[in-house]
């Protein structure tokens, strides 16, 4: 009885125990500078824009090369700010280079304010701080753990608080062009990685639309949520230290200057482009939609807060055709009757999601799956990617040329071939209802046509169609895609083992949608 009570206690000890982080009332509210217009970058811009009735400019950058490329340029260019906000920015090669790259802007003078997540910086304290002891250089962090407790104990006992996070990505400097998409800072997400890569997508953007890009910036970075670095981390870096860090850094940028991925950089087709000044830009109009970040600390029916609240009225006005690219989707029954009521009336319904072999979040699959069935059932035309390499091939691919694996990590959608969305958000619960996002809506005709084609024409090669053949006793799907330049028919997930797609299986059923 009595080891029986010592265990309850120690539970209770456990879920009662909440983080205790300090009142954020040192942070300092700061704001994008308006007055850039007579920055290099500032003049550049205007002048493109004068050419075409002063419209917003985009440029797609689909490739992790080129994503890589336009951020180091923008920053190399940047003269008064950069503004940099993201979910994940992991301690590996890339965010060594983009870290470096920051280092270099704020040494010229460059404000940098740098707002994080703190999802990725267990165990990276001391290097936030020798970044933040820089005087023009400011971390924030956004929703924080308590550094006194483990993580873990935080995620048990912080459910619904502690796993709510900030998941937006957006890069922008001297409030006159701004980076924003699916892309964190990684890797993997830039083609860095010989054994993973993202499919991925930004979109880069100049004109009115960018100081709207900013205001949302400036709403997180003044939110109470935000904490200054030194408000919670309890590490002063040695002078010393900051000196050996820096030199570590310079050496690092030094020694890439050589190396296979810098090389694959100054060969990028937006670098070749950039050197020729044949930059080619989509124009038309762009309107920001974001997430309030306070989001997170309200209640998930608090829809005034919610990012998807501005997205209703595009959706409303669908007439033909709706095109979906997210890598994690979850509709729920309240998504497939949306789907069901669209295809009623006549819209023509294209979702490509990742298959389960391609899926990095297995889990969230397990979440899919379970309304796979109706959507085909009402008539949405349903994809799942298709990436599948022998050993041979995947041998062959290591270096710049590819990956041994691919995961769609794009999001993206496409309303009558009019519209287009880019952003963060996954269409899933947790985008939805758990975590922060943010978006351009461009309204380019040109744009939504070209990004349409490629879309559609790639699907054959890209990805397999999935078929429901109705039995008697049981439903079945079919997937139907290429392997070798042939075609194949799936009766079963495809290139998934039997022990995976028997754990999927069993976490389908389980309770866990809203946090998927």
């Amino acid at each position: 009885m009595i080891r029986y009570h010592a265990v309850i206690f120690v539970l209770l000890f456990v879920i009662t125990a909440c983080a205790s982080l300090p009142e954020n009332i040192d942070r300092i509210e700061s704001h994008a500078y308006t007055d850039t217009q007579n920055t290099a970058l500032g003049k550049e811009f205007q002048q493109y824009r004068a050419q075409h009735a002063g419209q917003d400019g985009f440029i797609l950058l689909d490739s992790g090369l080129d994503a890589f490329v336009a951020r180091a340029a923008l920053a190399a260019a940047a003269e008064r700010s950069l503004d940099v906000q993201y979910y994940l920015y992991h301690d590996d090669m890339i965010g060594r280079l983009f870290t470096g790259i920051l280092l270099q802007a704020a040494e010229r003078g460059v404000r940098i304010r740098l707002l994080l997540d703190d999802m990725d910086l267990e165990g990276r304290d001391r290097g936030v701080m020798a970044l933040n002891t820089h005087p023009d250089i400011q971390v924030r962090i956004f929703n924080p753990f308590d550094r006194k407790q483990s993580r873990g104990t935080q995620f048990v006992t912080g459910l619904g608080s502690i796993t709510r996070r900030m998941h937006n990505k957006s890069f922008t400097v001297d409030n006159v062009a701004t980076i924003l998409g699916g892309r964190n800072i990684g890797d993997e997400y830039y083609e860095a990685d010989p054994t993973v890569e993202f499919a991925d997508l930004d979109v880069m953007a100049t004109g009115e639309v960018v100081k709207d890009v900013s205001k949302a910036f400036d709403l997180y970075w003044n939110s109470s949520l935000s904490y200054p670095a030194e408000s919670i981390i309890d590490v002063t870096p040695s002078d010393e230290e900051l000196q050996a860090l820096k030199k570590a850094m310079y050496e690092f940028m030094q020694a890439q200057q050589s190396s296979v991925y810098m090389t694959a950089l100054k060969n990028s087709e937006l670098m070749q482009k950039i050197k020729a000044g044949t930059v080619d830009y989509y124009w038309g109009d762009a309107v920001v939609v974001v997430d309030d970040p306070e989001k997170i600390t309200h209640s998930r029916d608090a829809n005034d807060l919610h990012l998807v609240a501005q997205l209703a009225p595009y959706f409303e006005h669908l007439e033909k055709e709706l095109i979906i690219v997210s890598p994690y989707f979850v509709p729920g029954d309240e998504g497939v009757e949306f789907f069901r009521q669209l295809i009623a009336k006549g819209v023509h319904v294209v979702i490509l999601t990742n298959s389960l072999a391609s899926n990095d979040v297995g889990v969230v699959h397990a979440g899919y799956a379970n309304y796979r069935d109706d959507l085909l059932r009402i008539g949405v035309e349903l994809y799942e990617m298709n990436k599948n390499l022998t050993r041979a091939q995947r041998k062959e691919k290591k270096g710049m040329s590819g990956s041994s694996k691919a995961s769609l990590h794009a999001k993206t959608f496409i309303l009558d071939r009019r519209q287009v969305f880019i952003g963060s958000l996954n269409l899933d619960p947790r985008s939805f209802y758990e975590n922060t996002e943010i978006g351009l809506i461009l309204n380019s005709q040109q744009l939504a046509e070209y990004m349409a084609e490629g879309i559609i024409n790639g699907l054959d090669r890209n990805a397999f169609r999935l078929e429901l053949i109705s039995g008697e006793d049981v439903d079945q799907i079919l997937w139907h895609g290429y392997e070798k330049g042939k075609p194949v028919v799936f009766d079963v997930e495809p290139y998934a083992g039997f022990w995976r797609r028997l754990g999927i299986g069993l976490l389908s059923i389980l309770p866990m949608e809203s946090q998927l």
